[in-house]
């Protein structure tokens, strides 16, 4: 049975160039679902905010049949459902450890390891309600993966805006760091108990420090610090 699909702005980065900004046929099976029809195309269901079936809303469970006219709008922060609790929390696959130390340095709660695999990434990102980062389009199309973000950059900090646009994170606004080792939430610490971690200089200049409760790394706002701060600010104001 054949029908009639047409993909929206950038959801046509998954299409061949001769399917993109425009309508076109194809088959479907017998009461196939659309999410199955849209994927089979190679467009992950995280990717798409609304679908319409002959003009009107749509699931992605919907059963499809010939003749029918179909428009996959993609996932604008306008149109992104709130996560639990209004937060967004992250988990980044292997390949991103960069962009998950900008996210934590932006006080985003993210989740990294580069021994999981797509198995225990997914687990954690459905028994944790978080937003799974990647670049790879297959991971997305796992049933279990409820919100996830295709990231088309292989630059860490434009990862970053592409993340804050769609998400509308505030990085604009001064937050507290994470630890950019192992996401726990530095807590500020007395320069006495820390002393024999520092360098001699760092003892020298500074007198503010915060220990990481998790992995018990010691951190002060550096020139590395005011490094990273003023590459999130350029990117803050990039996408508002």
């Amino acid at each position: 049975m054949a029908m009639q699909i047409r993909f929206y702005a950038e959801l046509g980065d998954f299409l061949p160039p001769w399917r993109r900004e425009r309508a076109f046929d194809i088959e479907v099976a017998p009461h196939q679902s659309a999410k199955h029809a849209i994927e089979a195309l190679g467009v992950p269901h995280t990717e798409i905010a609304l679908l319409l079936v002959d003009d009107r809303p749509a699931s992605l469970d919907t059963r499809l049949h010939g003749a029918q006219r179909v428009a996959v709008l993609p996932a604008m922060r306008w149109l992104m459902p709130e996560m639990p609790g209004g937060a967004r929390r992250f988990i980044a696959d292997a390949h991103l450890g960069r962009l998950a130390r900008w996210l934590r340095f932006a006080g985003l709660d993210t989740l990294w390891h580069n021994a999981w695999d797509d198995a225990e990434l997914v687990r954690l990102a459905a028994a944790q309600e978080r937003i799974v980062l990647t670049r790879d389009r297959a991971l997305l199309m796992h049933r279990d993966v409820h919100a996830g973000c295709w990231l088309r950059d292989g630059d860490p900090l434009a990862q970053l805006a592409d993340v804050a646009r769609r998400y509308a994170l505030p990085l604009h606004e001064p937050a507290a760091s994470r630890c950019l080792a192992c996401n726990g939430v530095p807590v500020p610490v007395p320069k006495a108990e820390v002393l024999d971690q520092l360098p001699p200089r760092t003892r020298e200049c500074f007198d503010a420090f915060w220990r990481c409760p998790g992995c018990s790394r010691v951190f002060w706002r550096g020139s590395h610090w005011r490094r990273m701060r003023e590459a999130v600010a350029v990117v803050a104001k990039g996408w508002r």
